[in-house]
């Protein structure tokens, strides 16, 4: 698989990753033997770079990652995790101290002494703001908890904001087919500061796999169902935030542009891994073949110019009325 620096880390990282928040919680019950399956198939495949985060399961995807990396090993992997959702999302909660036990969970959680990656997980847009936040992730590094950091944003401004910051090694954003806003500004200043962006959200919540219709139903214990207008967190996790009658006419314009022998998924995918200043897109995946097919889109070829104006067009027309102005 096709490697890219992934911006400060210093690390390089296979241009498909593995998300895994399916592995925690939310998207319906992955047993463990799945769940552990799933990341030996992603390993397999030439993935090395997965996404998880301290919320989810209430860290279940950190302790079977952890169970995973003692048992088959991690050489050649980078795990990047996420901190901040467990409290309240009070800009006060973001200190020195709840940042060092914050991350010393997660250490236990994936056993390991130093974190990959921590990234601030979706923060009130003030904390990017803040000095002190920064200069206590600074001071993370320093003591060997983590090696590096990143931010997770909603969106453009605040990945804006957070590129401006110079210690600052990633940015994770939703970029897919349906949520373009991030290429001409977001792309272009990461590209120029050295920032790594981790494209996540690929699928849009499988929207674009072009396997759902109006009779698609998802368990009660699916974000697809309980967070489909924002009751839980932000609506754009969802979805991508686009309502789903429009999803879905958008993807059956999209659908023909697949080439011969791929899925509507891989093509999804190939779509991000071709846009300049990506280093990873971090589908996730349920079980092996998903983690299987996922990895295997890094292995078409690049987006025509002709499908690349398509995408645009739909988007200008169906998608971007709806969803432009805030993401």
């Amino acid at each position: 698989m096709q490697q890219r620096a992934l911006g400060r880390t210093g690390r390089q990282v296979g241009v498909i990753g593995l998300g895994a928040w399916q592995l925690g919680a939310d998207w319906g019950e992955v047993g463990e033997d799945e769940a552990l399956a799933t990341l030996a198939a992603a390993l397999g495949a030439g993935v090395t770079f997965i996404d998880t985060a301290d919320v989810y399961g209430d860290g279940r995807s950190e302790r079977l990652i952890g169970r995973f990396l003692r048992e088959r090993g991690g050489e050649g992997l980078t795990v990047a995790t996420k901190m901040g959702r467990r409290a309240p999302l009070d800009p006060a909660h973001y200190t020195l101290d709840n940042f060092r036990a914050w991350t010393d969970r997660s250490r236990d959680n994936l056993g390991v002494a130093t974190l990959d990656l921590v990234q601030l997980h979706t923060p009130p847009a003030e904390v990017l703001s803040r000095d002190a936040v920064f200069d206590a992730l600074d001071t993370l590094v320093a003591e060997k908890r983590i090696a590096a950091y990143g931010v997770s944003v909603e969106t453009r401004a605040e990945a804006l904001t957070a590129i401006a910051r110079p210690g600052v090694a990633t940015v994770q954003i939703i970029l897919n087919l349906l949520r373009l806003g991030p290429l001409d500004e977001v792309l272009p200043a990461a590209r120029e500061a050295g920032v790594g962006i981790i494209a996540r959200v690929p699928l849009a919540s499988g929207l674009l796999s072009g396997r759902y219709d109006e009779q698609t139903t998802f368990a009660a214990d699916d974000h697809r169902t309980f967070n489909r207008r924002g009751e839980a967190f932000d609506v754009g996790e969802t979805f991508s935030g686009v309502d789903y009658a429009t999803g879905l006419a958008a993807v059956r314009r999209l659908a023909p542009l697949t080439p011969p022998g791929a899925t509507t998924a891989q093509f999804a995918l190939r779509w991000i891994v071709d846009q300049p200043g990506v280093s990873v897109v971090i589908p996730g995946a349920r079980n092996p073949q998903q983690a299987l097919a996922n990895a295997a889109a890094a292995d078409l070829s690049p987006v025509t110019q002709q499908a690349r104006h398509t995408v645009r067009e739909v988007y200008d027309e169906l998608v971007g009325p709806q969803i432009a102005d805030r993401w």
